[in-house]
C-alpha cells in the first residue's frame, strides 16, 4: 500500500462499546469518516469488525529473561506484539534504548517508564537501577526525563534474610519521590506482588500498581478513593506456582506465600472491579513471558468475572483514554484491528486478527 493510497474499511467499527459505525476511511495515514474524493483503483478495502489498536499496558520490549537484548531481538519483540493487534504497548521498564522504534512506521506506538527502580540486591540481575532510599529522589527525576510520562518503581521482593516477600522502601523516600514524579509531569507506577507495600504506595500518592495480588478487603476501598488503577498480569499470574516450586527448599515461606496470592488471584481481581477500582489489561511480556499475549490477558480478565465488554475495554478504548491516546477519531493516526466476529460477544476473538494497520499501512 503506497503512501497515497486511500483505505476503506467496511463493516462495523468499534469507535466505542456502543459508538458502531458502518465504514471508516483512512487518508494519508489518518481516521476520517468523511469519504474521500480521491478513491479509485489504489483504494484497498478489508471488511470485518474494526476496533482500536489493542493496548498490553504491561509489557518490556527490550527486555528478555537475562537482561536488556539487541535491536534485533528488540524487533521481533515488537513485531510479534504488532502480529497480535498490540498496537499502543506501555512499556513497563526496560533497560534497553528503544527510541530507535518511534522512527518506524511498521511497529507499535511504545510509551516507556524508563528503567526499572529496585533496591539494592532485590529484584532481577540485569533489569534496574539498584539503589537505596537516600538516592530514590534523583534515581525516579532521572527516568521520569528518560520516559514518556511514567516511571517504575520495584515496590516489594523477596527479602533473602526474611524468607518471603517485604516492601522494599520506607514511606517517606516514596512519598518525596512519587511527589518528585508528579512535579515534572511523570505518573509513578510499582510492581507489588505482597500486601505490605501497598497502603504506604497508594498514601504515598501512587498512580499504579502492577500485578497487585496482595490487595485484600482493607486495601481495595483505598484503592478505589483514591482512584489508583492496577493491571493485574494474569497471564503472568499463573507462573506463581512453577515459580514457587523452584524456590521451595531455600524459601517455602516465600513459596507458600506465592501459592496463596496465585490461589485467590480470580477473588482479588473481581473484588477490585466490583469496588470500581480501574483495571487494564497487561501481559508482563518480555522478561521469561512470551510476547503476543494480550488475547489471553483480556480472556484472563473475564475469568476472574470482569464482563466480556469491560474486560474488552481494558484492553482498547478506557486503556487509550487512561493513556492519553486516541482511538479511531476523526484524524487520529490509523492503528486498527479488524476480526472475522465481534469481539464483545466472545473475547476469545482476540486471538485471531484478520487484518492489522499500523499508521493507515495493512501490515498484518
Amino acid at each position: 500500500m503506497s503512501d497515497r493510497a486511500v483505505l476503506h474499511v467496511k463493516g462495523r467499527v468499534l469507535v466505542g462499546p456502543e459508538d458502531v459505525r458502518d465504514e471508516l476511511w483512512v487518508v494519508g495515514g489518518r481516521v476520517t469518516y468523511r469519504r474521500p474524493a480521491g478513491t479509485g483503483p489504489d483504494t484497498l478495502t478489508v471488511q470485518g469488525w474494526a476496533l482500536p489498536g489493542l493496548v498490553d499496558a504491561h509489557c518490556h520490549v527490550g527486555l528478555d529473561a537475562h537482561g536488556p537484548v539487541p535491536p534485533e531481538e528488540a524487533e521481533k519483540q515488537a513485531l510479534t506484539e504488532r502480529d497480535a493487534g498490540a498496537l499502543l504497548l506501555r512499556d513497563a521498564g526496560s533497560p534497553s534504548d528503544t527510541r530507535w522504534i518511534d522512527d518506524r512506521e511498521d511497529l507499535p506506538k511504545i510509551i516507556r517508564a524508563g528503567r526499572h527502580i529496585a533496591r539494592t540486591r532485590r529484584y532481577i540481575r540485569n533489569y534496574a537501577h539498584e539503589i537505596e532510599p537516600d538516592d530514590l529522589v534523583a534515581s525516579v527525576a532521572r527516568e521520569a526525563r528518560r520516559g514518556d510520562g511514567w516511571v517504575k518503581l520495584v515496590g516489594d521482593w523477596i527479602d533473602r534474610d526474611a524468607g518471603d516477600l517485604t516492601a522494599c522502601w520506607p514511606r517517606g523516600a516514596v512519598e518525596a519521590a512519587i511527589a518528585e514524579a508528579h512535579r515534572l509531569g511523570a505518573r509513578v507506577t510499582a510492581h507489588c506482588f505482597a500486601e505490605d507495600s501497598l497502603r504506604d504506595l497508594v498514601e504515598a500518592g501512587i498512580d499504579c500498581v502492577e500485578h497487585a495480588t496482595g490487595l485484600t478487603e482493607d486495601t481495595v476501598p483505598l484503592f478505589a478513593e483514591r482512584g489508583v488503577a492496577i493491571v493485574p498480569t494474569l497471564v503472568n499470574i499463573a507462573t506463581f506456582p512453577q515459580l514457587a516450586d523452584g524456590g521451595e527448599k531455600k524459601f517455602p515461606r516465600w513459596s507458600a506465600h506465592m501459592r496463596r496470592l496465585h490461589a485467590r488471584r480470580y477473588d482479588t481481581v473481581r473484588a477490585a472491579y466490583d469496588a470500581g477500582v480501574p483495571v487494564y489489561a497487561g501481559t508482563d511480556a518480555g522478561g521469561s513471558l512470551a510476547h503476543g499475549l494480550i488475547a489471553d490477558e483480556v480472556t484472563e480478565l473475564t475469568k476472574a468475572g470482569i464482563p466480556a465488554v469491560e474486560a474488552l475495554s481494558a484492553a482498547v478504548w478506557s486503556a487509550r483514554a487512561w493513556l492519553g491516546r486516541p482511538g479511531l477519531v476523526e484524524g487520529a493516526p490509523a492503528d486498527l484491528v479488524v476480526y472475522g466476529e465481534d469481539p464483545r460477544g466472545d473475547v476469545r476473538v482476540l486471538g485471531a486478527p484478520e487484518a492489522v494497520v499500523v499508521n493507515g499501512r495493512v501490515v498484518g
